[in-house]
């Protein structure tokens, strides 16, 4: 008789950690939390464009204000959230987002500049709260999966929010989108005061603790897991660019939707796989695969069904690769700052894609559009080969073990 074969990937992990209290909930309401959030920035393209009669530079101009934006205050929140708890941060930012998004239709252009600036300073940090509660309700053995249903639901997110907002703003007006997505991300910091997901978990000390330098916490090992975030986005926001530049240059850019369909589907796929084999994989692995498969997507830009199988490869490794680094985030992070740490985690993501399109584009308009995917899928395996030595010298330094990853979680 053939031996059992015993299969890799299952739904165990998944089960397991679905079953611990808190989990479930917190990864729904995630879901519908950042859906409006990912809505902001083609609601504020359609209004600069259609109803301030503003430029595409002029409506980037407020999508990078509002970047920016982000990128410092998130870890300036996650700080907050350290030190005075999540709820406080709540009605903070829930309560200037709806000052920005009830306003910003009265504001003109020179002001809704640098109102969409402090509007992202003080952002509701979804993104960030959520990493840091999944690592206060799971043990660390269980994080892969619960990190890789977080990114799915991100990857189902994007999937629904630009798509509501761009209907929206065609059926309806600009305008009106403007309050749907500042009512929408209101009711999801309504909603997170209510469910308060906790950020430490109970066998973490509660309360103010005493604070630790950064020279403690913030390592080369965190350093080179917040590039590795920060090029692994950056490869994700340059093939989003060159998808729609390669379509076109072929002529069949109406393909474009079903094209980035395929894409995210992919990564739901992949994510799901990461999520529910049997081991881990480095965060560094991970992206130097996702920048390697991306360098020759353009090539299958003849046909819009060869550009989606050859895009197949990448996608797969878009959700495990921002899961991977957010479970090493959450790792090397002391619980009492571990909302910073995330917070430079939302950070290195969202520099990453806002330096991920301009370049993708400053590329093609210079050469060719293949050229937008070879050339941000190099700059992602430049990174991969300077952050290499940092863990080489780790596991130099250190004895093998299941507790230490090396910029990844280990296996279980």
């Amino acid at each position: 008789m053939a031996p059992e074969v015993r299969t890799v990937v299952n739904l165990k992990p998944y089960r397991q950690a679905l079953a611990l209290p808190g989990l479930r909930s917190l990864l729904l309401v995630s879901v519908l939390a950042r859906i409006p959030l990912t809505a902001t920035g083609v609601t504020l393209t359609f209004y600069v464009v259609l109803d301030l009669g503003r430029g595409y530079g002029a409506a980037g101009l407020v999508g990078a204000a509002l970047t920016v934006g982000a990128a410092v205050g998130s870890p300036l929140l996650g700080r907050l959230v350290d030190r005075r708890g999540l709820r406080p941060v709540l009605v903070l930012t829930t309560a200037a987002e709806a000052l920005f998004w009830a306003g910003a239709p009265a504001l003109s252009y020179p002001v809704l500049l640098p109102a969409a600036f402090v509007a992202g300073l003080l952002a509701l940090p979804v993104f960030s709260v959520v990493r840091q509660s999944v690592a206060a309700l799971v043990p660390a053995e269980r994080r892969r999966p619960a990190y890789a249903l977080d990114s799915m639901s991100v990857e189902l997110s994007f999937m629904v929010g630009p798509a509501l907002a761009v209907a929206l703003a065609t059926a309806v007006s600009p305008r009106a989108t403007l309050w749907a997505v500042g009512a929408g991300i209101v009711a999801a910091g309504i909603v997170f005061w209510l469910l308060n997901p906790p950020t430490r978990s109970a066998e973490e000390p509660a309360g103010p603790q005493r604070r630790v330098p950064r020279r403690e916490w913030l390592t080369p090992r965190l350093l080179a897991v917040l590039a590795v975030s920060l090029a692994a986005t950056l490869v994700l926001g340059g093939t989003d660019v060159a998808v729609v530049a390669v379509l076109r240059a072929s002529g069949e850019v109406g393909w474009t939707g079903a094209v980035l369909a395929m894409w995210a589907v992919a990564s739901l796929v992949g994510g799901f796989a990461y999520g529910a084999v049997s081991r881990s994989f480095s965060p560094l692995a991970l992206m130097a695969a996702l920048s390697l498969c991306t360098i020759p997507v353009g090539l299958g830009g003849a046909h819009w069904w060869l550009l989606c199988l050859a895009l197949v490869p990448a996608g797969a490794l878009c959700a495990p690769t921002i899961a991977a680094t957010s479970d090493a985030v959450s790792r090397l992070a002391p619980a009492g700052v571990r909302g910073e740490a995330m917070g430079l985690h939302g950070s290195a993501v969202t520099v990453g894609i806002a330096v991920g399109a301009p370049l993708a584009g400053a590329v093609i308009d210079a050469s060719l559009p293949l050229w937008g995917f070879a050339v941000t899928g190099a700059v992602g395996l430049l990174v991969a080969m300077a952050v290499l030595p940092v863990e080489l010298r780790h596991r130099r330094e250190t004895v093998p073990a299941a507790a230490e990853p090396e910029l990844a979680p280990a296996a279980p």
